[in-house]
């Protein structure tokens, strides 16, 4: 595996890759990888023939009062992750490569940006997002890129932006990777204390139930509710959402996603689950 820094060493790279055939996969992170990267990982190289992983804390997707400077950081440990992954290039970019003086360009997606995760985390959050991930697409030129349905508010923008600029990339959305406690895997995982860790299983818990009301006809909410109550976890949100529009809905005529947002402990968690639609 090859550690490049820079823009031009990436195109290189690509550059030669492409000259004779091969296809290329993107796994774009912030590092401290757990098994959820360790499986988009896993994902693009059955899948393709050059894999890079972006390893960049991205600073345009946080606010002044976000956890930007304490995000946790440790390149020589996921270098031998993702090296162990089968991985071919870490591009690992110091800020100022990627936002070079004068950089004045930003991304905005209209619609579904400003609810849920765009209304706790402010509009930024989302047009940084689709800012990097434009400028990666643009460098690396990916065949797929890879990105874990945990975060799934964040696929639909990148799906947004791939449709809207007709860029020519396949975006697939993985699964989520869970502990055996059912808390979805995250690198913010690390800020729970052990009274923390296990109060955030709830959060896993909620979902499982609000699914079982799904089925049995029960109301949807009031199920994932109940378990965060009796858990002590207020909530910045939980909300059922249309799919693919993010639009709010009462009944699961078609596939729904149930989204939640918390505080627990030190750690902001998300988490959700897609509901199928036409299930009694």
């Amino acid at each position: 595996m090859r550690i490049l820094r820079t823009i031009a060493e990436v195109r290189a790279a690509v550059r030669d890759a492409r000259s004779v055939g091969r296809t290329i996969g993107l796994v774009p992170t912030m590092g401290a990888f757990h098994e959820g990267h360790l499986s988009l990982m896993r994902a693009a190289r059955e899948q393709n023939d050059l894999v890079v992983v972006s390893l960049f804390v991205n600073p345009t997707q946080f606010a002044a009062n976000e956890d930007l400077s304490t995000y946790p950081r440790d390149e020589s440990r996921d270098a031998v992750l993702a090296e162990s992954e089968g991985v071919d290039i870490l591009f690992a970019p110091e800020p100022a490569e990627i936002y070079p003086d004068g950089f004045a360009t930003t991304v905005h997606v209209a619609g579904i940006t400003e609810v849920l995760d765009g209304a706790s985390r402010g509009p930024h959050h989302f047009d940084g997002v689709a800012t990097v991930v434009t400028k990666l697409f643009g460098i690396v030129r990916p065949d797929v890129a890879y990105f874990g349905q945990k975060d799934a508010q964040q696929v639909l923008v990148v799906r947004r932006v791939v449709r809207d600029l007709n860029l020519d990339v396949r975006i697939e959305a993985c699964p989520i990777v869970r502990e055996s406690d059912g808390l979805a895997m995250s690198s913010r995982n690390v800020y729970l204390d052990a009274d923390a860790r296990v109060q955030a299983t709830a959060l896993g818990r909620a979902l499982d139930a609000a699914e079982s009301a799904h089925t049995s006809g029960g109301s949807i909410l009031s199920a994932a509710r109940a378990v965060l109550d009796e858990a002590g976890i207020a909530v910045e949100y939980l909300e059922l959402r249309d799919a693919e529009t993010l639009q709010p809905v009462t009944a699961v005529d078609r596939d729904a996603l149930l989204l939640v947002a918390a505080r627990v402990g030190a750690a902001r968690l998300i988490d959700n689950h897609l509901l199928e639609g036409g299930t009694a």
